[in-house]
């Protein structure tokens, strides 16, 4: 049975509880605006809470331009657009979106109704219960059964990084208090990671199962350069949230490992010079042990100047937050 509704719901004439700005990042001419809007805004209408939306536009025009500005035209600015003039990527969307969004609560949703909409009330729930950002787990999965595999390692590899039981960093159903995304700062690609850095920063994150209906996007391996900036993103996402005010220790025992194999190259150089009397610094291996003590070197360095700018800017930087004071 069908749970979307034909049009975007009118605004309600009675007052409510608790309002939400949804947020849908468009980077797709086939994006399905209007049935997101009506999706979500029905179902928040339906448990009686206040809603607006912000449809962002990643540089697109045309059609599906259009039919936002008609929407908000209909709705009387309850779904209102932002039209940025040049692809600049979701987590640019999310960002203006966040400067703009008027509701205690911020509902971060796809561009085509990925999930059921009627699973708003249990994120709601978990918000109603103490948790500060409570983000989707699309379980069972209907996609493909290489995504689910490819999926399942990347959480798997976060979960063991970062330490938070975090299953589908993919999902961007996210429902998020205001307070943490004032106190978050995300760019590149960090809006796949937003729960796991509002974990690192001190707020309650609970992850709630969701029923999924359908996926888009691309079905099987991808090119080397995604599997690269993936890796890369999960390297930033690690540093960010374990030695952000340590960076002795991650450029430390990364410039340990560089010296110790480098020692280790110039032991078998000499070593082999020393028997067959042969080699010398012209020994490839010998070049190459120097190389990467070296390099061990200065990558300590970089730790040393990194803790030297931390503990200068240390009485500036909070990396904890207060939930409860006695007076």
């Amino acid at each position: 049975m069908s749970v979307i509704a034909a049009e975007p719901p009118r605004r309600p004439t009675t007052p409510v509880s608790l309002r939400v700005t949804v947020v849908v990042p468009v980077n797709d001419p086939k994006a399905e605006v209007r049935q997101v809007a009506a999706a979500l805004g029905g179902e928040l209408e339906r448990l009686g809470v206040s809603w607006e939306c912000l449809l962002v536009y990643d540089g697109l025009r045309g059609a599906v331009w259009e039919e936002g500005l008609a929407m908000q035209a209909e709705t009387g600015d309850q779904v209102r657009t932002i039209g940025l003039h040049k692809p600049f990527g979701e987590t640019v969307c999310l960002s203006s979106a966040f400067a703009h969004a008027r509701g205690e609560l911020v509902l971060t949703a796809p561009q085509y109704v990925q999930i059921d909409p009627r699973e708003v009330e249990r994120l709601l729930a978990a918000i109603e219960g103490g948790a500060d950002f409570a983000t989707s787990w699309r379980h069972p999965r209907v996609d493909s059964w290489l995504n689910r595999l490819q999926s399942a390692a990347f959480n798997w590899v976060i979960r063991r990084l970062v330490g938070a039981q975090f299953h589908d960093l993919n999902s961007t159903l996210r429902l998020i208090r205001r307070e943490v995304l004032e106190d978050l700062t995300i760019y590149g690609d960090q809006y796949r990671y937003l729960p796991a850095l509002a974990y690192r920063q001190g707020f309650r994150v609970e992850e709630v199962q969701v029923r999924h209906l359908k996926e888009w996007g691309e079905t099987g391996i991808f090119g080397p350069g995604v599997y690269w900036r993936r890796f890369l993103d999960i390297i930033g996402v690690m540093f960010l949230t374990k030695f952000t005010h340590k960076p002795l220790r991650f450029f430390g025992s990364l410039g340990a490992a560089l010296m110790a194999l480098g020692s280790l190259l110039l032991a078998a150089a000499v070593l082999g010079w020393w028997l067959a009397e042969g080699g010398g610094i012209d020994d490839p291996l010998f070049l190459a042990g120097i190389l990467l003590f070296v390099l061990g070197v200065q990558v300590v360095g970089f730790g040393l100047v990194g803790e030297i700018i931390v503990f200068t800017q240390a009485r500036n930087v909070r990396e904890y937050r207060i939930e409860h004071l006695s007076e």
